[in-house]
């Protein structure tokens, strides 16, 4: 005795809802992960893509240091131990006059930033 099973397809994906699908499968990964995953994933998409960061340098009130064209700020590791130090680092254009505008002469330089004692604000480029 033969019998005969009739499988029929389910209704294919149209190819326009595919990106949909797909933002919906990662927006559904994410939701499994912690606040931090979701910042570390977050950050290394910025990363990635890069920004136009500003950093910011004051003596109480009075702005001292900006720092501009920084793509990110690291923060510094041990290197026996892998735990996080008390500073930041990066690179950024050192912004000497203050003008917001890398002029003639003003180079990319390395920076570092304490976490005790510097007050700083690091913000994207607005221009």
């Amino acid at each position: 005795m033969t019998s005969s099973v009739c499988v029929r397809p389910g209704p294919a994906l149209h190819p326009r809802r595919l990106p949909l699908a797909l933002a919906l499968a990662a927006l559904l990964g994410l939701a499994g992960c912690t606040q931090e995953q979701q910042n570390k994933i977050s950050r290394d998409i910025q990363n990635w893509t890069g920004t136009n960061g500003v950093l910011e340098v004051y003596a109480g009130d009075k702005l001292v240091r900006r720092f501009l064209k920084i793509d990110k700020i690291s923060t510094a590791l041990g290197t026996d131990d892998n735990r996080p130090r008390p500073y930041r680092y990066g690179y950024g254009v050192l912004d000497e006059n203050l003008n917001f505008q890398i002029d003639a002469g003003e180079k990319r330089v390395y920076f570092e930033i304490s976490d005790y004692g510097t007050n700083y604000v690091f913000f994207e480029n607005p221009r």
